[in-house]
């Protein structure tokens, strides 16, 4: 599993270093398709930036007015402060510092406009993306998760919906407004003196260029400060996963340092990027203040010769400032949206996998099934392990109402089988049947809820008692769940605690005993009351207190319906209509406890009997 765990990662990083091809721009597009139901709001982002931008671009020409009437030189684009000057008795100096005011108004309202308008798209767009994502990801096989960590998936949840929102949200209005910013800039200044416009724009390929390049290394070497990270993040996910081992092993120490080490190589790549991007920060001052200053020193040759104004000069140079400014932000820019393209193809890559099954927008309540299931020849090995087969040829039945058990050594396919009822993955060969009909021929919802299970390892969410007992009927009312810890011997204990129902029970049910645990997973179980109830070695790893009232309730719990008990501690089973042994693959025998212990040198009698010597199964 770690290495397919190494193989994605280096996917991940080849897609975040794909250049922007035609097929990027289309990931990004479909996921846009998002923005369609917030297109007003888009529009108003969209009108409220153009106008930003444009009063942006005025301030050059209005400080340019203000030294040129600082000289009594008034420009003939300012004769419209002529009313005012005259009205309020102002000189046009005065009047100018006026209108600046007006239009630094206007300019924050548009400001406050565009985040507004891109806010409301962007956080509602990703909001519905992450919901499809989730969506998706819950209903997706149990083959897609065998592929995948759980720290991946919430990367695509939270970092890659991330890049895609700041792109939507700044990114984007950026670029445009870069974009305008230079269009408009250079069309200005041509139009105003094409021999300073041209001496500025000489610099601009080499600059384009050399950002270019240097992007690309910087990349480069983000890239690998955010892989850095993301194993020290991977360490603090696995050790906190896995607390009780690490103190268990008194391994504190260890994962500190593991940690630490992670840690050091993020903060050395980190300061190999900063270096970088220091020398990089530097060219582009240089550069860009290098052409403001020989485009100075042009100009100031122009107005030593009274071919323009003081006033014309510093226009000149506001625009240059603003246009250089916007050269060096495409760099960036277009780094952005490069991380955005190989977000979206992992989004995508999500949304273009094939559920299970179609999840309605409700709870759907299907017919109660009668819970009789029958394999017939069936062959299966998993996915992950197609060479190493589980079932050959394994042919057994559980009557409706039966409560019926199976044995064997570990890897003999006990849980397979469960399993495979739950369709939690497909069967190669032969035929299994749910009330005499192929399983496959069900739908998979139906399927599942006339099929409840108590697994050995109990997973609780960390939410209420009453929330994990509820878990198996969402509707159910309080009397129903009180009744539900009744009949698992649960309520007991359950007031004893002073939250009562209410009661935190940590993440996985870390606060409660594991006998506690399982009662509150009969519960559950109790609750949805299923045609087919699966016990997975319930009561293998409790003590025999617990086991005691457990089994208490677990009897409560097989009453009236068909039960597929799985068991190592043969104790348990005696009372079984059928019990099955398997044994590479195959049922090896069948038959009462009674009736198998009439075969001394069978596959039970031997188990049996080295469980009652303690030799194995204690």
């Amino acid at each position: 599993m770690a290495s397919e765990w190494e193989r994605r990662n280096e996917l991940v990083k080849e897609k975040d270093k794909k250049k922007i091809t035609k097929e990027g721009i289309r990931e990004v597009l479909e996921l846009y398709r998002y923005m369609l139901p917030y297109k007003w709001y888009f529009a108003g982002g969209m009108l409220t930036l153009s106008f930003s931008a444009l009063t942006s671009l005025s301030f050059p020409k209005f400080f340019g007015g203000m030294a040129n009437a600082a000289t009594g030189k008034i420009s003939d684009f300012f004769v419209y402060l002529k009313p005012i000057e005259t009205y309020f008795g102002v000189e046009t100096l005065n009047a100018l510092a006026i209108v600046m005011g007006i239009v630094l108004l206007v300019q924050g309202i548009l400001s406050f406009g565009r985040v507004y308008f891109f806010s409301q798209v962007s956080e509602k767009t990703m909001a519905d993306i992450r919901y499809s994502v989730y969506r998706k990801i819950i209903t997706m096989p149990v083959t897609f998760f065998e592929q995948r960590r759980v720290g991946e998936l919430n990367s695509r949840l939270a970092s890659d919906v991330t890049q895609l929102q700041d792109v939507l949200s700044v990114t984007l209005a950026e670029l445009f407004r870069q974009l305008l910013t230079l269009i408009i800039g250079v069309s200005v200044l041509l139009y105003w003196s094409p021999r300073l416009t041209f001496s500025m724009l000489a610099t601009f390929p080499v600059l384009i260029i050399i950002t270019m390049v240097f992007g690309r290394f910087i990349r480069k070497i983000s890239k690998k400060a955010q892989d850095e990270l993301a194993n020290a993040t991977v360490v603090v996910e696995e050790t906190l996963q896995s607390v009780n081992i690490v103190k268990a092993f008194t391994n504190e120490l260890k994962e500190v340092n593991r940690y630490r080490n992670a840690l050091d190589n993020n903060v050395k790549m980190s300061l190999k990027a900063a270096r970088w991007r220091g020398l990089f920060v530097m060219f582009v001052i240089y550069a860009i203040f290098g052409a403001i200053i020989l485009i100075v020193w042009n100009a100031a040759g122009m107005v030593k010769q009274n071919q323009i104004g003081i006033g014309d000069l510093i226009e000149f140079i506001s625009y240059t400032v603003f246009i250089g400014a916007s050269v060096g932000s495409l760099g960036d820019i277009y780094s952005q949206l490069q991380k955005t393209i190989g977000a979206s193809e992992r989004i995508r890559e999500i949304l273009r996998e094939t559920p299970e099954f179609d999840l309605p927008q409700k709870q759907t309540l299907f017919p109660r099934l009668s819970g009789d299931v029958q394999f017939k020849d069936v062959h299966f090995a998993y996915p992950s392990r197609l060479d190493t087969p589980v079932l050959k040829g394994l042919s057994l039945s559980i009557g409706k109402g039966e409560k019926v058990a199976l044995v064997g050594q570990s890897g003999a396919g006990k849980s397979t089988i469960a399993q495979l009822i739950m369709r939690f993955y497909p069967h190669s060969e032969g035929e299994i049947l749910f009330d005499n009909q192929p399983i496959r021929s069900f739908d998979i919802q139906q399927l599942r809820q006339n099929i409840g299970i108590v697994p050995q390892e109990i997973i609780l969410f960390g939410g209420t008692i009453r929330e994990n007992i509820s878990y198996g009927k969402p509707s159910a009312t309080e009397a129903e769940i009180q009744e539900a810890a009744q009949r698992a011997n649960a309520l007991e204990f359950i007031e004893r605690f002073p939250e009562g129902m209410d009661t935190i029970v940590g993440e996985r049910g870390i606060k409660l005993s594991g006998g506690q645990r399982q009662r509150i997973a009969i519960a559950r179980a109790i609750l949805k009351n299923p045609a087919l109830l699966i016990l997975d070695e319930a009561t293998s790893s409790l003590d025999a207190e617990s086991e005691s009232l457990v089994q208490g309730a677990l009897n409560e719990l097989m009453k009236n319906r068909t039960t597929l008990i799985i068991a190592h501690r043969l104790s348990t089973i005696r009372t079984a209509d059928n019990i099955y042994v398997l044994d590479g693959g195959r049922v090896a025998e069948s038959g009462t406890h009674d009736q198998l212990l009439l075969n001394p040198s069978g596959i039970y009698s031997n188990l049996v009997r080295l469980q009652s010597e303690g030799i194995i199964g204690v």
